[in-house]
């Protein structure tokens, strides 16, 4: 086998993904921002989500009846309690503390404070997962969550600290705890993932806002606010989930965290906000993250512990296995496989695949 320098640089899909998924995520924050006028912001909120879930189990269905299916693995009966914790951290518990949260502090203190998901992020694949986040990766992640925090920072408006700072606190560290929990489940199918994150959280939200009087508004309104849903969050939490498989979890989240930046911009062009030196130095901070990132060159020596799972896969490197009978013949496809034990050397993100401690 051909093993590949030390200078060689990481390629593959998941940085892209991550970014289109920011982009159709922080697209969807001026889009709603025009949408606030007509409908109240909680419920708004219920709307984007289930939205997103309606969309996407749609488009479920109507890839099962095309027989399309069978290139992803679908949630099998041992995914389904990290999927209900998932959905329980970030669908269900973040965002009634969030709520409290809201109803207790400024705008500003919001703004900035949900920027710490990002930071939980990194820290619990770091602490508890034992992702790989060399110096590199970290300055990369510390710049790009920097220029976020710049985009939030509104002193002038007095972002203070108490009790609603620290519910937004933890609305993020549960979310945190969503998107690595959601990096176990990352090799199954994310639209099935996504769907039904989306129906749960979209449910509770509304729930939350019609128990606390918000009105429901008209027809059009609300089909606006689920078609922006479905864009910016369900198709964002496919592409999200599809860079969780490629890249882990705190890598992903570094380049999601760039969705504030790519907000900004877009208010700038549909809403006239002006060009101010925070944006400009905001861009300056996500552009030395993402180049820090984008050249990471991590290459060793390393080995595959002999693994059983379900994913979608062509026959690489790292599957070289048999087919029994019932298995699909074309590429890509989806079916249980065996990985024997494998010591070699090459570039590599900690994908589904190199999990491995360092």
């Amino acid at each position: 086998m051909q093993v590949m320098t030390r200078r060689a640089a990481i390629t593959g899909p998941g940085a892209p993904l991550a970014l289109a998924a920011a982009a159709l995520f922080g697209a969807s924050t001026p889009l709603a921002k025009l949408l606030l006028g007509e409908v109240a912001p909680w419920l708004l909120a219920g709307l984007l989500y289930f939205g997103s879930g309606i969309g996407l189990a749609a488009i479920v269905g109507l890839r099962a009846l095309a027989g399309g299916a069978a290139t992803e693995a679908p949630l099998r009966h041992a995914d389904l309690p990290w999927l209900a914790a998932a959905v329980t951290a970030g669908g269900v518990i973040a965002p009634v503390l969030l709520l409290h949260g809201l109803a207790q502090s400024s705008a500003a203190a919001a703004a900035l404070l949900l920027n710490l998901e990002g930071l939980f992020s990194l820290a619990i694949a770091w602490l508890v997962f034992h992702e790989n986040v060399d110096r590199r990766i970290a300055l990369g992640a510390a710049a790009i969550l920097g220029g976020a925090t710049l985009l939030s920072w509104q002193p002038d408006l007095g972002a203070g600290v108490g009790r609603g700072a620290l519910a937004i606190a933890g609305a993020c560290m549960f979310w945190a705890v969503d998107n690595n929990l959601t990096r176990r489940l990352s090799g199954a199918d994310p639209l099935q993932i996504a769907a039904v994150k989306g129906l749960v959280a979209g449910a509770v939200n509304l729930a939350l806002a019609l128990l606390l009087g918000a009105p429901w508004p008209g027809a059009g309104t609300a089909l606006l606010a689920g078609a922006v849903g479905l864009a910016g969050y369900g198709v964002s939490l496919v592409l999200f989930v599809l860079a969780l498989r490629h890249l882990g979890t705190a890598r992903t989240m570094a380049y999601f965290s760039t969705a504030p930046f790519i907000g900004a911009v877009l208010a700038v062009a549909l809403l006239g906000e002006p060009v101010t030196a925070t944006l400009l130095a905001a861009a300056a901070l996500m552009g030395l993250g993402l180049w820090l990132h984008l050249a990471e060159r991590h290459e060793h020596r390393h080995e595959h512990a002999p693994l059983a799972h379900e994913h979608r896969h062509v026959h690489d490197l790292h599957h070289r296995h048999d087919h029994r009978p019932m298995d699909p013949a074309s590429e890509p496809h989806a079916h249980a496989h065996v990985h024997p034990r494998l010591v070699h050397g090459h570039p590599h993100y900690p994908d589904l695949h190199h999990r491995h401690e360092h």
